[in-house]
Formats: structure tokens, sequence, C-alpha cells
């Protein structure tokens, strides 16, 4: 994803606020926000950022699965299944 379309000073932001909210949900691309010729800031619209917020949780997720893999905290599928069965069985 290239962002250098998408980069627009602090200035336009407060001159135009209401029209980069639009874009931002329109075409649903972060944006680059400059102050003196330097990026110093990202807004993106709220359906990106939640979907950001939902994948980074789901790699968290599969990082700490990784994790636990290496350090050998796994069990065979069959006795958890087998577990389970009897906890049913049991209720």
């Amino acid at each position: 994803m290239r962002y250098s379309s998408q980069v627009k000073s602090i200035s336009y932001l407060k001159a135009n606020a209401a029209d980069v909210l639009t874009q931002l949900a329109e075409q649903r691309e972060p944006m680059v926000i400059t102050q003196n010729g330097e990026a110093k800031a990202v807004i993106q619209d709220v359906a990106s950022y939640e979907q950001t917020q939902e994948t980074l949780a789901l790699l968290k997720i599969l990082a700490l699965g990784s994790q636990e893999i290496e350090a050998g905290k796994v069990k065979p599928v069959a006795d958890v299944v087998g577990r389970l069965r009897a906890k049913r069985a049991a209720e």
C-alpha cells in the first residue's frame, strides 16, 4: 500500500476536516498528516481501525499459540476430546 497519494498538511486538514472524514470513510485508506513538511500522524476511518485491531488480536493469538507449541505446552487432540467427552457424560 502506498501512502504517497494520501499525504496532507495539517493546515489542509484544518481547512477541510469534513471532506477529509468523508474521503477516509469512502476510500478506507489511511492519511498521513504532515507538519512543517514532516509526517506527524496517520488518521483512518473507524471501520478500518477496528478491522486492524481485530487483525492484530488474531495475530497475537497465533503468536502465543506458536510460543506454547515451541515450549511443549501441547496435548494430543485425542486426550483433549476424551476429557471433554468424559466431562460431558458426568453432567
